[in-house]
């Protein structure tokens, strides 16, 4: 797999001259099997960037949203495939027991907050919402799984080749626990993370922010990295910057978080970032 980050950051974009090498953009990542089939994972604003370089291009694409937050959907109506006649996109998310995917999502793509309905995109658009059953596409395999956060948000386990992929981009798996990491089998997200050769996660605060945002569904970076030792992970790669933070206290952030001994390698999740899991 080839994963591409295209936005990194948490909340709200936030471009400026202190976020340039970290980026502005917010949450979306691009996923490329070996024979090309394509995964995106969630469209805040990362994904403008990503729709243009896909453009034209003819072939299927699978949009997994994580959760219908502002900031993970709110570059779907910048996104350039959904204007193509005929672009095939399918869209995934998590479900509901009150209204189906479609009706959420309209919400937005819709006046008064946008000019362009959904029901009106010129693509073959397919929305499903998900279980937590494990499914195929293409030569994909993917799980979806609850994790804490607030509003019904989905993590994923994505395979492929052997090599495992684990997306808990907003994730507070420390929240109303004593002392954290416990027994994985009562950790949110471990069955999806487990073993994963990379792990993309929020650290969105560090440990002295962490107390007075507790319940807002985001991780400190220790907790971070406890969570990535308890799963066995590979590679960490930390996500959802937080966007009050620029450059220089990212920098601070990740020397913080490597200057202990670690089991796993821990990546910055910088904008434009490529790497192979």
């Amino acid at each position: 797999m080839r994963v591409t980050l295209w936005g990194t950051r948490g909340s709200i974009p936030s471009a400026g001259p202190e976020t340039v090498r970290y980026g502005g953009n917010t949450a979306c990542v691009e996923v490329r099997a070996g024979d090309g089939s394509l995964l995106v994972l969630d469209a805040g604003s990362g994904i403008r960037r990503l729709g243009t370089a896909l453009a034209g291009q003819g072939r299927r694409i699978d949009l997994l949203l994580s959760h219908l937050h502002m900031d993970h959907v709110q570059g779907l109506g910048f996104f350039a495939p959904f204007f193509e006649r005929g672009a095939e996109v399918h869209l995934w998310g998590p479900s509901s027991t009150d209204q189906r995917m479609r009706e959420r999502l309209s919400r937005y793509l819709s006046p008064p907050l946008f000019p362009v309905r959904i029901r009106d995109l010129p693509c073959a658009l397919s929305i499903h919402g998900l279980t937590e059953e494990p499914f195929d596409l293409g030569p994909f395999r993917v799980t979806a799984g609850l994790i804490c956060h607030p509003g019904g948000t989905l993590g994923y386990r994505i395979e492929e080749g052997g090599r495992v992929l684990a997306y808990l981009p907003d994730h507070e798996p420390a929240l109303g626990v004593k002392a954290f990491p416990g027994e994985p089998e009562w950790t949110s997200g471990y069955d999806l993370a487990r073993g994963a050769d990379v792990l993309i996660h929020d650290a969105q605060y560090t440990d002295a922010e962490y107390p007075e945002h507790e319940g807002w569904g985001h991780s400190a970076t220790s907790h971070t990295l406890a969570m990535a030792s308890l799963c066995g992970v590979g590679r960490l790669v930390t996500f959802h910057h937080d966007p009050s933070h620029g450059d220089d206290a990212l920098d601070a952030m990740h020397a913080e978080a490597c200057g202990a001994e670690l089991p796993f390698t821990v990546v910055p999740g910088c904008e434009g970032l490529s790497f192979d899991v």
